[in-house]
């Protein structure tokens, strides 16, 4: 993985001059004091300053949400869909879908609206395309994530799809970046490598006002980080969970997965999770990564 210091020594023109001027600009914001993602949309930070609050009530964050009917539609959708409803008892009011998702949940879909009002911004136009495989990879790895976390049990479920979905805060701050350097977001191998070099250090920096618990923070900001397979004996963990379904949301079909090297990584031995486990969740919850994916949608 490309690291800020190797991305720093390109050289060649005209790439060179651009990247040490971004590499400058995106350091000293980062070490800031207030960073921030432009265009998020302000009912999107006042439903997480909300619900960062452990006694707010559910009235006030029905009222907030209700300013922004189209975010209240995105809340309904996941409420009614397969994974959250599967006995098929719709709910008709915003109180009722909030109760049924809870917070966490409910944040959730919070960012996806984010994400998809970020990209009709008119101060991004023209990267309406980035920001489409941005939240694109982001849902897939959501609803992956939730599945596999469901399919074991864990308690954990709702916060994987969160950390999920918090996973594209870092891409979509050094894509607003980058796009002021018309040399570097033209050209794919070197926007990718800045994207692998800072997504997760701005990704941290940007959340960590947030409030969000310490295993949701990780699991947000270094599920990249392939571990250590000699501590495959450590308890799982939410960022095993996003590890794990990195390597799913790429598998088509369970038959593609015998012999899969990916299935001897560590965080599958920590989730204790084989071939014929991985292809249950696969199969089983295949109506429920498509309802996620389909509620989290524009």
């Amino acid at each position: 993985m490309a690291t800020p210091e190797a991305l720093a020594t390109v050289s060649h023109q005209p790439i060179g001059p651009a990247l040490a001027e971004f590499t400058r600009a995106i350091a000293q914001e980062l070490a800031s004091a207030t960073p921030e993602l432009p265009s998020f949309p302000e009912v999107a930070l006042r439903v997480r300053q909300a619900l960062g609050n452990e006694d707010i009530a559910i009235d006030d964050v029905v009222r907030i949400v209700s300013a922004e009917p189209s975010l209240a539609v995105r809340l309904l959708q996941l409420a009614n869909s397969a994974a959250l409803n599967p006995a098929g008892q719709r709910v008709i009011t915003l109180r009722a879908a909030i109760s049924r998702i809870g917070f966490n949940l409910a944040r959730s879909a919070t960012i996806a609206f984010a994400m998809s009002q970020m990209r009709r911004a008119e101060a991004w136009r023209g990267l309406e395309s980035h920001f489409h495989g941005i939240w694109e990879a982001s849902a897939r790895l959501a609803a992956m994530s939730y599945a596999v976390a469901h399919h074991l049990r864990r308690a954990d479920a709702d916060q994987a799809l969160l950390a999920g979905m918090l996973s594209s805060m870092g891409k979509l701050f050094v894509l607003t970046r980058v796009s002021r350097f018309p040399s570097l977001l033209a050209d794919p191998a070197v926007r990718g490598e800045i994207e692998s070099a800072w997504h997760a250090r701005a990704a941290r920096v940007l959340l960590v006002r947030w409030e969000l618990p310490d295993e949701v923070l990780d699991a947000a900001c270094d599920f990249t980080v392939v571990p250590d397979p000699m501590d495959a004996r450590a308890g799982a963990t939410l960022t095993d969970v996003l590890l794990a379904a990195r390597y799913l949301v790429n598998v088509d079909d369970a038959a593609d997965l015998a012999g899969a090297a990916f299935l001897g990584a560590a965080p599958f031995a920590r989730l204790r999770l084989d071939a014929r486990a991985v292809g249950e969740i696969l199969t089983a919850s295949a109506a429920e990564i498509a309802s996620l994916r389909a509620a989290l949608a524009d």
